[in-house]
């Protein structure tokens, strides 16, 4: 553990850049907890790069750890390449811009060119325009949907996807080796315009975005023609313009958009959760239900790669599930590509291992091949690249994780709520001009292949406390696995960190393809199954239950059986 009160000391002294970096540092003198949690540890440098709480210390966001991983950055891309270039975007969070300035700072003073979006854009936008530019990183500045007071520093590599653990893991060799005071690079950003440094990237790069985008689509003539009402919230983040944009580009006009969550605003004042898997942040859209009855709810997270949406189910409005979009997004786009003779004779079809296998089942049904990764979209990313490298990019049909995570079409490596918005929405006026809400969709998915009843449990642990509580956790699990859940025998227990997947009743390992993580997958009978992983960027255990059965009330008995057995190890 670091030196605290040695480095609250030198923090006092030498933080004085920020103004309120310096008043928090004195508003915390002589409170040991305060400054046990800002600076008991750094903020951990994994392949997505930084996510904290914004503040004072090595715990925190703020511009000198952001200089620091951005110097470190610099560091390796040039010792790495010739010439390197690197694009920056960032979201509506609080100093969000004020981070992503600093970082085109640091990289202009150790000679890297770099491009910034001169507003804020969804995610996806920065890795397309890492490919646009061929540059050989990105930084964008984003926390996804944490609570306000988090922000975060996101290193994309140069295919547009989120950095490798390799290059993680030498990125972070040389932030190591730099102080966050006295070893920074800087320059002043205005002084990088002027230099050429730094470039202000066009709206020409925007346009072609959005090009690449509607190329996906399957059904504009059906949208134009479609009376499809949808009710739309960026919940105070990027995908204002550029959700509303394809949606017009489409054919689709009826469009509200939430008065209240329509401009960017890093407090989120009405969605202090802005995260699309939650109910809350549909409220402010239901409320104009009653006087606009929407087809469909649509939410995207505040940096704009992770959508949401509510669909109608007669006077009431359903929630889907991130893995009922999977499996919707799944069928639509076989189903349509089938109908126009625009499905490739191998259709591929990539998603999370634990997202839904209903997935499987859909595309099995096309004879699509079905690719199951480790949790993170960078996997996904690196499989899109290597069917493009092989000229078989047409192959890929639609990229998903569970987490509402979504990707059609190779103009990202990332996952993409404009296009993923732009063709749940067609898919919706599809299904509306057979008269058919999405709902009734998957309600014939399920009768027709079987309940599959998808449940996350989150069990949060915070500070340095909290860590220990989680590893204990994964330990315990992983030393002395349980014999049953649910009161379902486990047949097998796949260990990710380990690589290989014991049968519990032979002994017999079989190795796992995949890249080493910290994740542990409990096999029962009938493909029921329970999943843990800490998660990569907070202070959490995520537990996924897969609860298999003939319709969904059989199901729910399962899960809530999976459950109670879950949280004999969380409490």
């Amino acid at each position: 553990m670091n030196d605290i009160h040695a480095l609250y000391a030198r923090w006092k002294e030498k933080a004085v850049a920020d103004p309120d970096l310096a008043a928090e540092l004195a508003a915390i003198e002589g409170d040991e907890e305060a400054i046990l949690d800002r600076f008991y540890k750094n903020l951990e440098f994994g392949t997505g790069g930084l996510r904290g709480v914004i503040g004072a210390g090595t715990n925190r966001m703020n511009v000198y750890t952001v200089g620091q991983a951005t110097q470190g950055l610099a560091s390796y891309l040039n010792e790495t390449y010739d010439s390197p270039a690197v694009a920056i975007a960032y979201d509506s969070r609080i100093k969000s811009d004020t981070f992503a300035r600093f970082a085109a700072g640091v990289l202009a003073a150790n000679g890297l060119h770099v491009y910034i979006y001169p507003e804020l854009v969804p995610t996806p936008m920065l890795s397309f325009a890492v490919r646009y530019f061929h540059c050989k990183g990105g930084i964008i500045l984003t926390a996804s949907h944490n609570p306000a007071k988090y922000n975060g520093y996101k290193c994309y590599d140069p295919e547009g996807y989120q950095m490798t653990d390799e290059a993680a893991a030498k990125t972070y060799g040389y932030i190591q080796q730099t102080d966050l005071f006295d070893d920074i690079k800087t320059m002043d950003f205005d002084e990088g315009l002027a230099k050429g440094l730094i470039e202000y990237i066009g709206t020409e790069v925007v346009e072609a975005f959005y090009k690449e985008v509607e190329k996906t689509c399957l059904s504009k003539e059906i949208c134009q023609k479609t009376d499809l009402k949808i009710i739309y919230t960026p919940l105070n983040g990027t995908g204002n313009k550029h959700v509303r944009a394809m949606l017009s580009r489409i054919g689709i006009r009826d469009v509200r958009v939430v008065k209240e969550q329509e401009l960017p605003d890093g407090n989120f004042p009405t969605c202090p959760y802005p995260n699309p898997e939650i109910r809350q942040v549909f409220e402010c859209g239901l409320a104009m239900t009653k006087d606009f009855p929407a087809d469909l709810l649509l939410a995207t997270d505040p940096d704009c790669d992770r959508v949401g949406i509510a669909v109608k189910n007669g006077d009431d409005y359903e929630l889907m599930t991130g893995n009922e979009v999977a499996v919707l997004l799944t069928q639509y786009l076989l189903e349509r590509r089938a109908q126009l003779g625009l499905l490739p004779e191998k259709p591929v079809v990539i998603k999370s291992f634990v997202t839904t296998d209903l997935v499987t089942a859909v595309a099995k049904e096309y004879g699509a091949e079905v690719f199951d990764l480790l949790t993170g979209f960078k996997y996904i990313g690196e499989l899109i690249t290597q069917l493009e490298a092989k000229g078989e990019a047409d192959r890929f049909i639609v990229g998903m994780e569970e987490s509402y995570g979504y990707l059609s079409g190779i103009h990202a490596r990332d996952k993409d709520a404009v296009v993923a918005s732009t063709l749940i929405c067609e898919m919706a006026a599809y299904y509306k001009a057979q008269g058919k809400s999405l709902y009734e969709v998957m309600q014939g998915l399920y009768a027709k292949h079987g309940m599959y009843l998808s449940t996350l449990l989150n069990y949060g642990f915070e500070g340095a406390t909290g860590m220990k509580i989680m590893a204990g956790i994964m330990d315990t699990l992983r030393e002395n696995p349980p014999k049953a859940f649910g009161g379902m025998e486990v047949l097998k227990v796949a260990d990710y960190k380990k690589g290989y997947t014991t049968d519990c009743k032979t002994g017999a390992q079989t190795p796992i393809t995949l890249p080493r993580s910290n994740v542990l997958a409990f096999l029962l009978p009938n493909d029921n199954k329970v999943i843990a992983r800490p998660s990569g960027t907070e202070p959490k255990i995520k537990f996924y239950l897969t609860a298999v059965a003939d319709d969904r009330a059989a199901a729910e008995a399962v899960t809530a059986l999976l459950q109670a057995d879950v949280e004999t190890y969380v409490k």
